[in-house]
């Protein structure tokens, strides 16, 4: 018996949830995948697996976007922007741009999926600093080589109750010889 590809027949509502579901799957594997990875090795091993791993998935996410999106590498902020909300856990995560102009922009993670279930269990933030300094510095090179990021905070960083983490995004100009 041939299975059909079921997802031509759904509305959009019932697609929009298939879509949030994948990507809740997609984050519980990989909770529970670095949960593995520190019971048996610790925290410090993890996040360096972890840091491996973002490494190799930012890049091949962002390009499944721009090629998606039709987005051409170099398309500067206003491309990474528009990357950014169709990454898997933008289904998730409530987050936001602010100070954009054509050159730079402050993105922000209000709501994280992650950081609100350790909130949930009493536990503190996730320090997820040195993994994020990896994933948003390759997703935003892949959109756009001249793409500089730099973290103003993320956990184990304080942060306001309004967000988590934030991220500057700035447009380095190549010099003129």
């Amino acid at each position: 018996m041939d299975l059909k590809y079921p997802f031509e027949e759904m509305s959009k509502e019932e697609l929009l949830g298939w879509i949030q579901d994948a990507a809740k799957l997609w984050l519980a594997h990989d909770g529970l995948w670095f949960q593995a990875v520190e019971k048996g090795n610790g925290m410090e091993k993890a996040i360096a697996h972890d840091t491996t791993a973002w490494s190799r998935f930012s890049p091949i996410e962002a390009r499944r976007i721009m090629k998606r999106l039709g987005i051409e590498p170099g398309g500067g902020i206003e491309a990474l922007v528009r990357c950014l909300q169709h990454r898997l856990y933008a289904h998730l995560n409530e987050q936001e741009v602010v100070e954009m102009t054509a050159t730079s922009c402050i993105f922000r993670m209000k709501k994280c999926r992650v950081q609100l279930a350790r909130q949930r269990h009493g536990m503190p933030d996730f320090p997820c600093r040195s993994v994020g300094i990896v994933e948003y510095t390759t997703f935003a090179q892949t959109v756009d080589p001249r793409l500089r990021t730099r973290c103003i905070a993320c956990p184990p960083d304080g942060h306001p109750t309004e967000w988590y983490c934030a991220w500057e995004f700035t447009l380095e100009e190549k010099e003129q010889s």
